[in-house]
């Protein structure tokens, strides 16, 4: 079966709000929503696909976009691959040239609407964003605490609660302090033994690679509401979380770091080649900051995630 290859737009406005389309009945899954695009021309470049294809459908010019995410689907009667672009600037105003009603919404209201199975991965692409911080695990409580409010100011919008090397009950209380910060401004994504998910149940949920191991054969712990992600380093673990249904993963070392000195790394080709072919948003991490954020984009990914690069300096 021949894989249909098509441009998507994850498209916002000024407000953060993203933009759906609702398909004709006539059409292929029919009367679902959708990201506005269509079919990439043979030999055409995806970037003036994309251009071509929203000044079609909503009368818009694109004035600056980027890869977010690819995408390959093979449903029973066509196989896929939607290759999706954020669109974070763009002149006109959209309307629905061809008749298809449109709704600005923002992103959290997502999950609320029924899309085509292909644009899982999409929805949960549209709601992440492009940095993922991970807490430094060398800090007293109220420099953690002082730390993160300062990142928090400054826009991280992803958080992961950083576990020392055993699962010490005091991440718990530590845990409740960071919840409440993170309340209402980040997604606070925590680690520890599953006994404890009820514990927290406004939080996420960042499972190990042994964890992954031992438990991505029972499916997901907990229901889609609540995001799910897993530490990954090779296509067998990548593999497994997608068995698992986790929302994301982080894939390192891309590059050497200070902290390990001397270990494998995956470099930027290998990371590349494996999201290809992992459905699902991918934080690269491992050697790896903000000026790093184009290059991850530009080979698939959702973004970064760092520690120390991501970590506010004391002023």
């Amino acid at each position: 079966m021949n894989r249909i290859h098509v441009v998507a737009a994850v498209i916002r406005d000024a407000c953060g709000r993203v933009l759906i389309a609702k398909r004709a009945q006539d059409q292929h899954q029919g009367g679902l929503w959708e990201f506005p695009g269509g079919k990439v021309e043979a030999g055409e470049p995806v970037p003036i696909a994309l251009a071509r294809e929203l000044r079609e459908e909503l009368g818009i010019q694109v004035e600056s976009s980027r890869p977010l995410i690819q995408v390959r689907h093979d449903y029973p009667d066509k196989a896929v691959l939607l290759d999706v672009w954020e669109v974070t600037s763009f002149s006109g105003e959209a309307c629905g040239l061809e008749g298809q009603p449109l709704e600005w919404i923002v992103p959290k209201q997502l999950p609320d609407y029924e899309f085509p199975a292909a644009n899982t991965p999409i929805v949960k692409a549209a709601r992440l964003p492009g940095s993922y911080l991970i807490t430094p695990g060398d800090l007293t409580v109220k420099e953690l605490l002082h730390g993160l409010q300062r990142a928090l100011d400054a826009g991280i919008a992803l958080v992961q609660l950083r576990t020392p090397p055993s699962f010490d009950p005091q991440y718990r209380d530590l845990a409740v302090d960071v919840q409440g910060l993170c309340a209402g401004r980040a997604q606070l994504m925590l680690k520890g033994p599953l006994e404890w998910l009820g514990d927290f149940p406004a939080a996420g949920w960042h499972l190990t690679s042994q964890q992954l191991r031992r438990y991505a054969a029972n499916g997901r712990p907990f229901p889609p509401d609540r995001w799910l992600a897993a530490s990954c380093h090779n296509a067998e673990e990548l593999a497994l979380a997608a068995q698992m249904g986790v929302d994301f993963v982080t894939l390192s070392p891309v590059q050497p770091t200070e902290s390990h000195p001397g270990a494998p790394v995956l470099g930027w080709d290998m990371a590349e080649a494996l999201i290809r072919n992992f459905n699902h948003p991918v934080y690269l991490l491992g050697g790896v900051g903000p000026e790093d954020q184009t290059s991850a984009w530009d080979a698939g990914a959702q973004g970064v995630a760092g520690i120390r690069a991501f970590w506010p300096t004391i002023s």
